[in-house]
């Protein structure tokens, strides 16, 4: 075991952060903390580096309990925060050359991971600009590469893709893939469920300091009764069959949204099929549909009464 936390306690006056938090991460897995802003997920992070004190509990780092000064286990480890740090009066190498330097002192072995790091972020051209220089989603690849050159074998991610545009977010996604794939443990927190059920092995949701489900993206949604929600364009839009299909076996609910037909489904079988023939025999004319599995937002929609989009 990678990580191990056991029933963490983090007050902030009257306010408690974590509630009695657990929380294990395996060797080689990309493990996501999947919750709104506000939900504990950073305080859970920096309480596992010791960079916060906290009330009660234990945290073990590769099987020893972690401390503020176990610098040891600390060399092994890569931190990517939500806010960018680097310095500005330093170019794109030399932040990287500088945090690598915390961690390798041999030079010419720097050199080359500083080398490896420019690359696999894909800022070469940029090597010699400076930080305010470059766009948002430049500076969050130049984050990471500060926090991976030094080829550390736990790398946590705390919300890496935040504000950044959609190709930044697509290479850093891939970049986390191939961290793994050449062994690095991942610890990825964001409030992005549809990254997290992307890129991660094992979710924890959290909501209110505590983890309120954890599994695979499939084992979390087998724990709720949502099925697939239903989508079909009515060529010849008729109010009146909602409260047909509203009638259905396994139908919770069922909305228009312009010409489209939405209905949300319990799990079950043939959900789709029922009410086609059900549009079929009241001689409804249909043109495009579509089918969606439950998403990660209707776990959390369905154990905590609210959305998560709701929340981020």
């Amino acid at each position: 075991m990678i990580i191990k936390v056991n029933n963490l306690v983090k007050r902030y006056d009257d306010l408690i952060a974590l509630d009695h938090f657990n929380l294990e991460v395996k060797e080689g897995e990309i493990f996501g903390l999947l919750g709104p802003n506000g939900s504990g997920k950073t305080t859970a992070i920096n309480c596992i580096l010791s960079l916060l004190k906290y009330d009660k509990g234990t945290i073990e780092v590769y099987g020893r309990p972690m401390a503020p000064d176990a610098y040891d286990i600390k060399r092994n480890i890569g931190i990517i925060m939500q806010n960018v740090a680097v310095f500005d009066e330093l170019t794109v190498y030399e932040n990287i050359d500088y945090f690598c330097g915390m961690y390798i002192k041999d030079k010419k072995k720097r050199r080359e991971l500083v080398e490896e790091a420019i690359e696999f972020v894909e800022l070469d051209s940029f090597r010699k600009f400076l930080p305010k220089k470059l766009s948002g989603g430049l500076l969050r690849r130049l984050n990471i590469a500060c926090g991976i050159a030094h080829k550390p074998k736990l790398i946590i991610l705390d919300e890496p893709t935040v504000a950044v545009d959609p190709q930044s977010r697509r290479k850093i996604l891939e970049g986390i893939r191939k961290l793994n794939d050449d062994g690095a443990t991942i610890v990825y927190t964001s409030h992005y469920m549809e990254e997290v059920e992307e890129i991660c092995t094992r979710i924890a949701i959290m909501d209110k300091g505590k983890v309120i489900a954890l599994g695979t993206k499939d084992e979390l949604k087998g724990m709720i009764n949502s099925g697939e929600k239903i989508t079909v364009e009515i060529l010849e839009h008729n109010p009146d069959i909602l409260e047909g299909v509203r009638s259905l076996p396994n139908i919770v609910s069922a909305e228009f949204n312009d010409n489209m037909l939405v209905a949300k489904s319990r799990r079950g079988k043939n959900n789709l099929s029922a009410l086609l023939e059900y549009l079929r025999s009241s001689q409804i004319n249909v043109g495009r549909i579509y089918s969606e599995p439950p998403t990660l937002n209707d776990v959390f929609l369905e154990i905590t009464g609210k959305e998560l989009r709701d929340h981020a």
